[in-house]
């Protein structure tokens, strides 16, 4: 078993009161969730945010920010009330890097229907986290939305079995299933003790730093290992420090070369 010691808890502990504010969100697709009170709205707001959230960071920013756009002020209202033809109609210009407006109007449609059938997406993931286990009943979700997109891949969502870190999955997972200073949450019915690390380039390198992991590529298996570093620190939620940590190499005003001295050891 990976031994950690308390001193770097404390250290850890201590960037989490300092940095987890949403004075240091800005930049990050993160904000527009803040935009929407109703859960199934947030919902749409973090499949959009999280499924574009690769690239730069001001380029994500406006591509999330075109998507939910159309959208007006309730996203899963507007979804209901519209059909895939228009929304393909609505999105037929769209395109940032890999991801098309065909592919962005068939995953929100299905969303949408998803929500309709369910309640919300949330209850659909926790429908099957209890006799499915959270990774699979990750699967079923996405398998899901896919399935009624007509997809049988796609360029905003990824499944753990596939071997991918699944950085954006777990993210969205992250801001809807924890509730603090900086991540809205909604998702009641799933503990955050089951999260996994949404693993970018900055994790990656804190997670090296930290010596949670020596292995070279960023996939799922390495998801799990760094997963069970930060799960010893702390049981109850191993995603906790994910948004400070990365704070280090996402702001201009933050330096992920200063994590040693941040951390004390």
């Amino acid at each position: 078993m990976l031994h950690v010691p308390h001193a770097l808890k404390y250290s850890l502990d201590n960037l989490y009161l300092r940095l987890n504010r949403k004075e240091y969100v800005h930049p990050d697709p993160l904000v527009y969730l803040y935009q929407y009170e109703d859960l199934c709205d947030r919902e749409i707001a973090g499949l959009v945010a999280s499924g574009l959230a690769y690239g730069r960071v001001s380029q994500i920013i406006n591509a999330a920010g075109s998507v939910l756009g159309e959208l007006g002020s309730s996203p899963s209202l507007f979804l209901r009330e519209t059909s895939l033809e228009i929304l393909q109609n609505l999105y037929s210009d769209f395109k940032y890097r890999f991801t098309k407006g065909s592919e962005v109007a068939c995953i929100l449609k299905a969303a949408s229907e998803l929500q309709i059938e369910y309640g919300s997406l949330g209850n659909l993931l926790t429908k099957n986290v209890s006799s499915k286990g959270y990774v699979e009943a990750l699967e079923l979700m996405v398998a899901a939305i896919m399935r009624k997109a007509g997809l049988s891949t796609s360029s905003m969502l990824s499944l753990p079995s596939k071997g991918s870190a699944c950085k954006r999955l777990n993210l969205w997972m992250r801001w809807m299933v924890r509730n603090d200073d900086v991540d809205p949450g909604g998702w009641s019915g799933i503990e955050t003790a089951v999260l996994y690390v949404p693993l970018d380039t900055h994790m990656f390198r804190a997670a090296k730093l930290l010596g949670f992991t020596l292995r070279r590529t960023a996939d799922w298996r390495t998801v799990e290992e760094i997963t069970e570093g930060f799960r010893i620190l702390c049981p109850d939620d191993p995603v906790k420090y994910d948004f400070s940590l990365t704070r280090l190499g996402i702001r201009d005003d933050l330096d992920m070369n200063d994590l040693q001295k941040e951390l004390e050891f």
